[in-house]
């Protein structure tokens, strides 16, 4: 069964609103203080009091996608999506979208990131990023001057989208630990990518991916000179004995939050995330933007709506 635009809403909730989905109370938010300074010399907010909207990264459908990283994919369950029908759902559900770069069709040009822009705009709906998946920490040579290059490449397409921020990775812990002067170039390759979406005003989001710990996304927020530049803070990628504590240390300097459903601890063990006590570390940082769902589990068109729906209760009262 193949689903278009219209067809796809219609396998979605009945509606974000009514779901019945309660908070966890559980636990207290650390310090939001965090060691060392960014670019910009200075945590991103001053003002008080959050303001935090709602998104939803195309991620969350990446079993549906028609396509995934250049190749034809078979949809699970026979329920296949292209990127209008996903702005679509984000419409129904009304939210921001992430489209994750990951499930654009082989080949796109000019003309379908202008098609993509004016649907979503049409439909009300924001386009909140994209994402590419990188790796900066593999040591200077001609295959990062590739990832760097194709980076730049989808900086440019972002702004064609008028995505205002990407987020990016900066590596894995494993190849710093075996390599530390990879931190160097990988900061210095980030500089490369952030001079560049300055330019066309697009935000640079590094994210806490590759069991990279505070201690290390922090020193990358130091090492780059931006004011276009901070932390994309995804709230399930820290695995360590206090996630939250690391979340905090870092939600001061945070340009978006992708929000996870679990957290892991470093024995494997996985937990259910406590969105409230996420919401408080927010607050307390005075987070301003979108807080992203990326939905890693099975089945997100039956759980999604849900979430969505406990998300608006949790984080917009």
């Amino acid at each position: 069964m193949s689903i278009d635009r219209r067809g796809f809403l219609m396998t979605a909730s009945a509606g974000v609103v009514g779901l019945g989905a309660t908070c966890s109370l559980t636990g207290s938010t650390a310090s939001s203080t965090a060691t060392g300074t960014p670019g910009f010399q200075e945590p991103i907010r001053g003002k008080s009091g959050a303001n935090i909207r709602l998104g939803l990264a195309a991620y969350s459908f990446r079993r549906h996608f028609e396509f995934s990283k250049g190749s034809p994919n078979k949809p699970a369950d026979g329920k296949a999506i292209d990127m209008f029908g996903f702005v679509d759902y984000c419409a129904q559900l009304h939210c921001g979208a992430e489209l994750t770069s990951y499930f654009f069709p082989p080949n796109v040009d000019r003309e379908y990131f202008l098609q993509i822009k004016r649907h979503a705009f049409l439909n009300g709906v924001p386009i909140v990023g994209t994402a590419i998946g990188n790796n900066f920490t593999i040591g200077k040579g001609e295959l990062l001057d590739q990832q760097v290059a194709e980076a730049k490449r989808w900086i440019d397409w972002a702004a064609m989208m008028g995505a205002p921020h990407i987020r990016f990775f900066a590596g894995t812990r494993a190849q710093l630990e075996a390599a530390p002067d990879n931190m160097s170039i990988a900061i210095e390759s980030l500089q490369q990518c952030v001079d560049h979406a300055a330019q066309s005003g697009i935000f640079i989001g590094v994210e806490n991916h590759g069991q990279l710990t505070a201690t290390q996304v922090l020193e990358i927020v130091k090492g780059v000179d931006s004011k276009w530049f901070g932390i994309n803070l995804d709230t399930g990628n820290f695995i360590s004995d206090d996630p939250y504590r690391d979340l905090a240390m870092c939600a001061p300097y945070a340009v978006n939050v992708q929000l996870k459903i679990k957290m892991k601890n470093p024995a494997g063990e996985t937990s259910d995330a406590d969105f409230e006590r996420i919401g408080k570390i927010l607050a307390e940082a005075n987070y301003r933007g979108y807080v992203v769902l990326e939905f890693e589990e099975d089945r997100p068109f039956d759980h999604v709506p849900e979430l969505m729906s406990k998300m608006q209760k949790c984080f917009l009262g």
